[in-house]
Formats: structure tokens, sequence, C-alpha cells
């Protein structure tokens, strides 16, 4: 006598497998499309056209002889020029967080009675973070990676 299909034990072996290859797919499309990826530019093309205007503003920098020294500690950012003798009236300071984009923020830097530059900002800041800075004019850039918060003033080491 022949058993029907649906009382066969080996037969919804067979079903499960396939059926839980499909829910892990759907699965996975669902959370890839819920969780996307922040650190992909959406626009890549134009973004890798102006690298090449970035690079003048970095040599740009590098030709007038800008420099800094830097410290950020706690809740202050504090820049003391070290290259050439020029004071800067404001200087805007870009943080990006090296893996989260809503952890990104900006400040500006003004001079104090030293002619050095620094600002407060609101929140305590630590792990890795890519720093830009540029003058108010945005003609040249420096930009630098660094681990925060640092004690000690450290060269700004200039990065492409």
């Amino acid at each position: 006598m022949i058993t029907p299909w649906y009382k066969e034990p080996w037969a919804y072996l067979v079903f499960i497998l396939p059926l839980t290859a499909v829910i892990a797919g759907i699965t996975t499309f669902i959370i890839a499309n819920t969780n996307a990826d922040t650190v992909v530019v959406d626009d890549y093309y134009k973004k890798g056209k102006s690298i090449n205007q970035d690079i003048r503003k970095f040599k740009l920098a590098q030709k007038l002889g800008i420099r800094f020294d830097m410290q950020v500690s706690s809740n202050e950012i504090v820049l003391k020029p070290t290259g050439i003798e020029k004071t800067f009236p404001l200087l805007n300071v870009n943080f990006y967080h090296a893996t989260l984009a809503e952890r990104d923020f900006s400040v500006k830097l003004t001079p104090d009675g030293n002619g050095w530059l620094r600002q407060d900002f609101s929140e305590t800041i630590d792990g890795k973070w890519r720093i830009l800075v540029t003058p108010f004019d945005n003609k040249w850039k420096l930009q630098t990676t660094i681990a925060l918060p640092q004690a000690e003033f450290s060269p700004f080491e200039l990065q492409y």
C-alpha cells in the first residue's frame, strides 16, 4: 500500500530546507534595506571628480606653510598655529566619525589673546575621527585622522 506524501517524513525534510533558505533570504533583504550603510556616498561620481579640487587645497596649505598643533580634551579643541606667522580670524573645524555619520559635527574656532584658536563643544567625544580644518573663505584645507581624546598637544599631521 502506498502512503500519501504528507504522511511521509522525508517529504517534509525536502520542503523545509528550501523554505528555510527563502525565509533567510527575505530576512536578509529586509535587514539590508532598513539598516542602510551611511558610509557609502550616494553620488560617488561627483565626489570622485571633486577629489582633484580638494588636493589643490591641501597642496596650497602645504605651500603656504600652514601648520597647527592640536589638542582635543574633554569638551574643548585648541589649535596652536606653528607654521607661518599669520593670525586667523575664524577657522571651520569639521569632525567626521569613522563609522557613525550621525555623530559628525562642526565648530567655528576664534582666536584668544595668544593667537590660539579654541572652542568648547557640548558633548565629550572619543574614538577615531577625521578632522578637516578650513578657513572661512575655504581657500585651503588641512585634514588628519586621530584617536580622541588626547591630553597633550600633537602636530596636526597633514593627510590627503
